[in-house]
């Protein structure tokens, strides 16, 4: 209903093109915030991908990351902090569960997450396209994903949405040089992410395996380009520098109020500071 009726796609026409991009930035920021902090506590591991990473990013640009995490498997692995072993290499079983309904799963489950998903993802989605400089029909996309969410949550896939971090990588240069050939990176996205819900029980003990640190800074790493395109978007204009300041600041801040999270708060804060900023009083 928020596709079909298009309020979802109005709310997100009246959002500034730099507090979307700092929006994206803020939710990516944490991501690499998360990366760096683990030089603290895993200099030995996370250093040496640090540095991969930017000898990567000069010489092979496209295939920085995966080496990155190819070299972090490697250390792992002669720390003796892989643990393969306890894998259960095998496929996933679909499992359908019959819905139950009531007014009190209605207001106390269904409408927050509802809430949730849509200031927390679908909105850092939708910001994404558009720093990325796609200007994607919004309501389309939200009713294809709704309709595909009410067929297969019986199943488990109760949370489709314009997941932000997968959006951020597909539509960044490293996918292609080319804007109009990105979108092949969409496609073998939903190639893999097929292939990981077949075998999903065995990617979970997989990551599962895989020194947190790792996983940490090859996530971080990954999404610094993204970071810096999207500030550069945000604080491109000086008349919505400010605005676009505070939504980042607060985006990556992590705030949550009432359950709501802090990309939602974000845009709050920065559309707050441009009504403050351009408001006139009336003679």
């Amino acid at each position: 209903l928020a596709g079909a009726t298009g309020w979802f796609e109005r709310v997100m026409n009246r959002i500034p093109q730099a507090l979307a991009a700092a929006l994206l930035a803020g939710v990516l920021a944490r991501f690499a915030f998360d990366a760096f902090l683990q030089l603290g506590a895993e200099f030995a591991l996370v250093a040496p991908m640090v540095l991969a990473y930017l000898l990567g990013r000069r010489a092979w640009p496209r295939y920085a990351v995966p080496g990155v995490l190819a070299l972090g498997m490697a250390i792992a692995w002669g720390q003796g902090r892989l643990h393969l072993g306890s894998v259960p290499w095998g496929w996933a079983q679909p499992v359908f569960t019959m819905p139950g309904f009531s007014v009190a799963a209605l207001v106390g489950v269904a409408l927050p997450l509802f809430v949730v998903t849509m200031a927390s993802q679908n909105l850092p989605g939708v910001a994404a396209q558009r720093a990325a400089g796609y200007d994607t029909p919004v309501s389309p996309v939200i009713t294809a994903t709704g309709l595909a969410t009410l067929v297969l949550a019986p199943f488990g896939g109760y949370a489709l949405n314009l997941a932000a971090i997968t959006a951020a990588i597909c539509m960044g240069r490293e996918a292609h040089e080319d804007p109009a050939r990105r979108w092949l990176a969409s496609v073998m996205a939903g190639v893999f992410y097929v292939a990981v819900g077949l075998a999903g029980g065995a990617v979970v003990a997989l990551i599962g395996a895989f020194p947190r640190a790792l996983v940490l800074a090859v996530a971080g790493l990954a999404l610094l380009g993204t970071i810096g395109t999207a500030l550069a978007a945000a604080m491109k204009a000086d008349a919505e520098r400010e605005a676009a300041l505070i939504t980042f600041v607060v985006t990556a801040s992590g705030l949550t109020l009432w359950g709501v999270g802090a990309a939602f708060w974000g845009v709050v804060a920065g559309v707050l500071a441009l009504v403050v900023q351009r408001w006139r009083p009336v003679r």
